[in-house]
């Protein structure tokens, strides 16, 4: 790692905390559950990012998984550039919304009509007033541990046992808003139809993560996304999949292609807008037409469908052919596989690995985790100790134990073997 300008990094982390609440503009950037003061990212290229003092790191963020092409794309670059030479935001709609909207519904047919918004929180409040107003009940049903954006309802905890209402999990959120969302283990089918019992003909959508990418990586038990999709239809519920890491991402048509099942709705973001900011929710056209203009579910959005962010999108989706989406696999099969190997080489006994796909978790923990609660029990002192070690050669990793590592189509078996060899040293330290 070169260093062309020492100390730049220090002085805008300076300048950043004087105007920014603890120095950064979402929490887990400030890098504190890992004990290291926070980076200063100012380019990327492939799989790799630079900081503001000119070191270069091999990048396991990857801009929290839109970036999975690599960074700086030439293709994407191009097609923004050129959408910059038409203007941007012209308060309309433009070609390039209708474009990406077509792929976007190619690639996941669930989504028969659907909404572009700006941001994955957006996307899934709007989903969730939807399921509401299509079903006139008020509850929501998720799942401890799965993050779904920033909206009041779903920012909970659980409340104690199975089935109870949730308390608010940040100060700010009302009582009343928590109040609506019932918060149930990840992977247990029980206590979704104890949910049901409990709550006859109150409950409006089940929304999941399918694969869950918010406590680590945590993948649904075989049949668990199968019976959120009986019991919902069963008792007159929506099912909603939160997409917006694995969309795009686990398959083309997300994990739903991947496993099969097919939600009432979706909620989408990250790769969709190539790097951009972008959302989006979508799903059965009768339940679509009942957002406005053509229905009573209001939702709107001044910069929604921005035509960079669709012409970002469209570059990405076009890149996404099936040979990119093996070679990912073969690239996530080779770096968990390594990853085993240096911890077991290093004699640990308190690590496990969970991946789907190009998403991938080292717990330090000695049984992987089925649920949010098993995860929150990994040791977070020695993933600090681990991530530290990574970065000190030149390897970044996901500032918190609990979010996933994202594999790209830029990493190849040069960067896995990079990777291994510094895990090696991390494992044994």
């Amino acid at each position: 790692m070169s260093v062309t300008a020492p100390g730049r990094q220090a002085e805008l982390r300076a300048r950043a905390e004087d105007l920014f609440p603890g120095g950064v503009n979402s929490p887990v950037r400030a890098f504190r559950s890992v004990g290291r003061a926070p980076l200063v990212l100012d380019a990327g290229a492939g799989p790799r990012v630079r900081d503001a003092d000119g070191a270069w790191y091999l990048d396991y963020i990857s801009s929290w998984g839109p970036a999975i092409l690599g960074h700086g794309h030439p293709a994407v670059i191009e097609a923004v550039r050129a959408a910059a030479l038409d203007g941007f935001a012209l308060g309309a709609t433009s070609p390039r919304e209708v474009e990406l909207g077509e792929r976007i519904r190619a690639a996941m047919p669930s989504m028969e009509r659907l909404r572009f918004t700006s941001s994955g929180t957006e996307a899934v409040m709007s989903a969730i007033r939807l399921a509401r107003g299509a079903t006139g009940r008020e509850l929501i049903v998720k799942f401890a541990g799965g993050y779904h954006g920033h909206g009041d309802s779903l920012l909970v905890e659980a409340g104690s046992g199975l089935a109870t209402l949730a308390m608010p999990g940040s100060a700010g959120v009302t009582a009343a808003a928590a109040r609506d969302t019932v918060v149930l283990p990840y992977n247990d089918p029980v206590a979704v139809a104890r949910a049901f019992e409990a709550h006859p003909d109150r409950i409006a959508a089940i929304i999941v993560e399918p694969v869950a990418a918010n406590v680590g990586v945590v993948p649904p038990a075989p049949g668990f996304l199968d019976t959120l999709r009986e019991l919902t239809a069963i008792n007159g519920a929506l099912l909603i999949f939160d997409e917006v890491i694995t969309g795009f991402r686990l398959a083309k048509g997300g994990a739903q292609e991947r496993y099969g099942v097919r939600p009432d709705l979706t909620t989408l973001g990250k790769i969709i807008g190539g790097g951009m900011p972008v959302g989006a929710y979508g799903g059965r056209a009768d339940l679509m037409h009942r957002v406005a203009p053509e229905g009573p579910v209001y939702q709107a959005g001044t910069l929604s469908g921005h035509p960079l962010t669709m012409a970002a999108g469209v570059a990405t989706l076009d890149l996404l052919t099936p040979e990119v989406y093996a070679q990912l696999e073969t690239t996530g099969a080779a770096l968990e596989a390594g990853l085993r190997e240096a911890a077991a080489e290093a004699g640990r006994r308190d690590v496990s690995i969970n991946r789907v796909g190009s998403l991938l978790t080292v717990f330090f923990r000695a049984e992987a985790p089925r649920d949010g609660a098993q995860a929150l029990s990994a040791d977070r002192d020695a993933y600090a100790r681990f991530f530290g070690s990574m970065l000190d050669q030149g390897i970044l990793l996901a500032p918190s134990q609990f979010e996933a590592w994202f594999i790209g189509a830029a990493h190849g078996e040069p960067e896995v073997s990079e990777t291994v060899a510094a895990a090696r040293t991390a494992f044994a330290a």
